[in-house]
């Protein structure tokens, strides 16, 4: 340990000292602070900002913890650093040198997306973070892969917990296929779309920590996990590895926005020709790691092109989507300090507000304005006074001076939500939205699939009528958005679906907490009622 801290970079070290304060650890000279006023007798504690002090009283100061969690977490934290820095290394390495399975670990790490979806908090002492080894060259030329997938449980805090793991290595064997047992009481079962039963969860005797042990043995150095949404299975499993391959990040929707996800189902049928289940089947985890590696290979061994084509259904709601966006504009970068009401007067014609909050506090806001034609929004646009420029992806805008009741002026844009020349056609019946369970496999279908197929509830027919109503109360509600004369933009659409979805989810967890109390107590007052009898 002493020779891997007097070669660490000083960011590491700092980021280590920084750890072991806000975890208030101490050394055998007490903690940071305490450390410093021994060891420097002119300085003392009053420069503790480890960023300011050299690397050499870093060291000293980390060389004096030697309790054994306190080594474990340096060590961890050490290998975190080691693999962000091996990552970095996938980005800059040369194509023309990368196998083809290195280049599908660049294309995933590449993604707008990975910073967000692959931010796991390693350092907590459950967590369990590989080493991929010193020498890159050996890490980057290894070609074992292995594809995991996890059937996951609703808890009762809300947290999802892994109930089932399913692995399979390139030559498609299964080599884990194993019931695990959940920490805290669990709520939701997804039996409908996991399969997993309470019946198999209670004879799990399997622990998280269990199945890091397993997959050990299979992530030797340079090993590549693959995986369609990855991240959630590394999350649940806790499991910190650099070498990734995520099929919802390398496979795209050709002609689509990169934030529309392929689900694994599409990227079966595209690539595959098959979907991976058919239509209402449960999951299983072991098939869904193996279609995670049949669609790897195929690009890796028979250059299957990643761009996939858009399913007939997502192409339908694009072009609603599109469509009603020709009948809005869009006010954007409104200073906080505008009132919306301000906005009634900066355009003509008939039409509704649809404000947006801004993502900051004091931040800038934005206004969808909807109209009830194309030729009325174009008309709006036109009859508004301003410097006419496009915005950055070329749509029609002004920047707009408005005067506020106030007497003060006011700077904004006023942007078109189409291309000029769109010729309108005619709406089409939106696709039947899918219905699926609020678990991992849902997020992966509504993350992964085209914003207008997402939505889902859950068909738990155990429930009782109280829950039942909601289930309707839900549904009203969607049928009310879709019956809507305006199709707001897919972000939108997405927004109010996932409040739907946790409303549902809040209400179903208030229902089962009510049952869990109605029910302790009925026992409470037989226990009395037999006590009293006796």
């Amino acid at each position: 340990m002493e020779h891997k801290l007097a070669t660490a970079e000083k960011k590491v070290l700092v980021e280590l000292v920084k750890l072991v304060q806000k975890r208030g650890l101490e050394g055998d000279k007490g903690g940071w602070k305490d450390f410093l006023k021994s060891f420097d007798k002119k300085l003392g504690s009053s420069v503790s900002d480890p960023s300011r002090r050299s690397n050499d009283v870093l060291v000293a100061f980390l060389s004096t913890l030697n309790k054994r969690e306190d080594l474990q977490l340096l060590a961890k934290v050490m290998q975190c650093d080691a693999n962000r820095n091996l990552i970095e290394k996938f980005k800059e390495e040369s194509p023309d040198k990368e196998t083809p399975e290195q280049r599908l670990v660049r294309m995933t790490i590449a993604h707008d997306k990975y910073p967000s979806f692959y931010s796991f908090p390693s350092y907590a002492e459950d967590w369990f973070v590989t080493e991929n080894g010193k020498k890159k060259s050996k890490v980057m030329k290894s070609t074992r892969m292995l594809a995991i997938d996890c059937e996951m449980v609703t808890c009762e805090d809300g947290s999802e917990a892994v109930v089932r793991v399913g692995a399979v290595d390139r030559d498609l064997k299964v080599v884990l296929d194993k019931y695990v047992k959940p920490s805290l009481p669990v709520i939701d079962y997804k039996t409908d779309i996991t399969g997993v039963t309470a019946e198999d969860v209670e004879k799990a005797t399997l622990t998280v920590a269990d199945i890091q042990k397993k997959l050990r043995r299979f992530l030797s150095v340079g090993t590549i996990l693959v995986g369609h949404g990855l991240n959630n299975d590394l999350q649940v499993l806790k499991i910190d590895h650099a070498r990734v391959i995520d099929t919802a990040l390398v496979f795209n929707y050709a002609g689509a926005r990169t934030s529309k996800l392929p689900s694994l189902n599409n990227v079966c049928k595209a690539v595959l020709g098959h979907e991976v289940r058919m239509m209402g089947a449960t999951h299983n985890c072991v098939h869904d790691a193996a279609a995670a590696m049949k669609v790897v290979l195929a690009v890796v061994e028979k250059g299957v092109d990643t761009t996939i084509p858009q399913p007939e259904e997502m192409v339908e709601a694009e072009k609603i989507i599109q469509e009603a966006k020709k009948s809005q504009l869009l006010i954007h970068k409104i200073p906080h300090s505008v009132p919306s009401q301000e906005l009634q007067g900066l355009i003509t014609g008939d039409f509704t507000l649809d404000v947006k909050p801004p993502k900051r506090p004091g931040g800038y806001y934005t206004t969808i304005v909807v109209y009830n034609s194309p030729e009325e929004a174009n008309q709006a646009f036109e009859n508004v006074d301003g410097d006419a420029e496009k915005d950055t992806v070329g749509l029609p805008q002004k920047l707009v001076n408005i005067k506020l009741s106030s007497g003060s002026t006011a700077s904004l844009y006023l942007r078109k939500m189409v291309q000029d020349g769109e010729v309108s056609t005619k709406k089409r019946s939106s696709s039947t939205e899918e219905n699926n369970v609020s678990s991992k496999r849902q997020r992966r279908e509504d993350d992964d699939d085209s914003e207008e197929t997402r939505e889902g509830h859950v068909d738990q027919r155990s429930r009782e009528s109280r829950c039942e109503e909601h289930l309707k109360e839900i549904e009203e509600l969607k049928e009310k958005l879709k019956a809507k004369d305006i199709v707001k933009s897919s972000e939108d659409q997405l927004k109010e679906i996932e409040e739907l979805k946790q409303k549902l989810k809040a209400k179903e967890l208030e229902i089962l907490t009510q049952d869990k109390m109605i029910t302790n107590l009925k026992k409470k007052l037989e226990k009395k009622k037999s006590n009293t009898r006796s």
